[in-house]
């Protein structure tokens, strides 16, 4: 008991100092701001942006509106290196309690028990999803041809989505706008492998969805290009995709 005592008084101490104190920044926007890109460079959140501004809806951002961007306050090198050092310092006692700490079963009928894998990413959907983006990997290189869905092993993009679906036991629309309302809506910043990301690539961006691809995980997607004539891995922090964004679905659950 004293071990289990010891390991949470630990956790809550990791807890307390991992909260970083912020503070207010004026940025006066550019062309190509978004509130993504703004967020990510100062480590916060869209929602932190837009209380701070009273903006309630859209993403949108005009010239030359200086915004209050919440961030992280600075500190020193020398700080930061200390700061690091003590919690790299923290984590190793940890592991070593946590192995040296024997938790008994209990018999309850209605216990709930969970592993880490299932907090993190649930069973049968993680396996679906895994198998999926397996699939379409194999298909890198493969050439995009348009209103494809795998004949002669080439395809469009939603030509690719609704393949790698279909081999997996799921049924999808054919076209990227209409796979775009199919499925459960999932925010950008609780993306999971296998979901369904959608994006307006048109020239004058019209607002409406026209591409599609599968999140693989590490801010990265695989898809069939047109612009590359060919299926490809991208990064979603590019600049072009970042900001014709529109969405995504997850349709393993």
């Amino acid at each position: 008991m004293k071990r289990v005592y010891k390991l949470l008084v630990l956790l809550s101490f990791m807890t307390v100092s991992s909260h970083a104190a912020t503070k207010m920044v004026k940025h006066t926007v550019k062309k190509g701001d978004t509130l993504y890109a703004l967020a990510k460079k100062n480590h916060t959140s869209i929602s932190a942006i837009k209380k701070a501004n009273g903006i309630k809806n859209g993403n949108a951002l005009k010239l030359g509106t200086v915004l209050k961007v919440p961030t992280k306050a600075t500190t020193t090198k020398k700080k930061k290196r200390t700061r690091v050092a003590s919690s790299k310092r923290q984590e190793k006692k940890l592991a070593s309690t946590l192995k040296s700490v024997k938790f008994k079963k209990t018999n309850t009928k209605k216990s709930n028990k969970f592993a880490i894998k299932d907090i993190i990413f649930s069973g049968k959907n993680s396996k679906k999803s895994m198998k999926m983006i397996k699939l379409a990997k194999k298909k890198l290189g493969r050439r995009y041809v348009w209103g494809a869905v795998g004949q002669k092993n080439t395809f469009d993009c939603s030509g690719l989505t609704s393949y790698v679906c279909k081999q997996n036991g799921i049924k999808i629309p054919r076209r990227a706008i209409q796979q775009s309302k199919y499925g459960k809506y999932v925010s950008r910043k609780n993306l999971q492998p296998g979901d369904l990301i959608f994006f307006d690539t048109s020239k004058k961006r019209k607002g409406y969805v026209n591409h599609v691809g599968i999140y693989i995980g590490h801010n990265k997607f695989i898809h069939a290009s047109s612009a590359k004539k060919k299926v490809i891995i991208t990064s979603l922090g590019k600049n072009f995709y970042s900001q014709r964004y529109k969405g995504a679905r997850r349709v393993t659950s």
